[in-house]
């Protein structure tokens, strides 16, 4: 399997130890950046990157899959999200990682460089990757949902059948 990985300053030290031991389990690792520690770099061209290449990679019927590093992970997210079919999921323990993959079919993992510990992200990006998708219908169905109102900006029958209102305390 291909992964592609990408982090700002802030996670580079862990990109690094993730894409050496990663490669020890079998797995191609391609490297979106930074090269270098620069503590002003910005992370969302990098992400938006590696979310790129495994859109681009899973387009061509390759088995790939990302992850994304930052501080805490959530800007991190965030960019990664904004490719267009990508599902990108902040992981935080093991239940989280596989969660990601067996409901969501997440393509990229999201982990705050800062938030764990060198051997404990490993353990959560092993966990995200061996993680197969259930393929239920249900997670199907939503995933189906997600992809419709990216296209389209609405959810057929579902959108507009949503009524918010204030709360009110009792």
């Amino acid at each position: 399997m291909r992964v592609h990985i990408a982090t700002d300053h802030a996670g580079l030290d862990l990109s690094h130890h993730l894409m050496a031991r990663l490669t020890e389990h079998g797995y191609e690792m391609i490297d979106h950046g930074p090269v270098e520690y620069d503590a002003a770099d910005d992370y969302p061209a990098f992400c938006i990157s590696a979310a790129q290449g495994v859109r681009e990679d899973r387009e061509n019927g390759l088995d790939s899959l990302g992850i994304v590093l930052g501080g805490s992970g959530n800007g991190e997210q965030m960019a990664a999200n904004k490719v267009a079919g990508i599902r990108a999921a902040l992981v935080w323990n093991t239940d989280t990682a596989k969660l990601a993959r067996e409901h969501n079919d997440a393509q990229v993992m999201a982990l705050g460089g800062r938030q764990h510990e060198f051997e404990e992200a490993l353990e959560l990006a092993l966990a995200f990757l061996a993680e197969p998708f259930s393929g239920d219908e249900r997670h199907v169905r939503r995933i189906g949902q997600l992809a419709e109102f990216e296209r389209t900006g609405d959810i057929a029958g579902k959108l507009s059948a949503v009524t918010p209102r204030p709360f009110t305390a009792s």
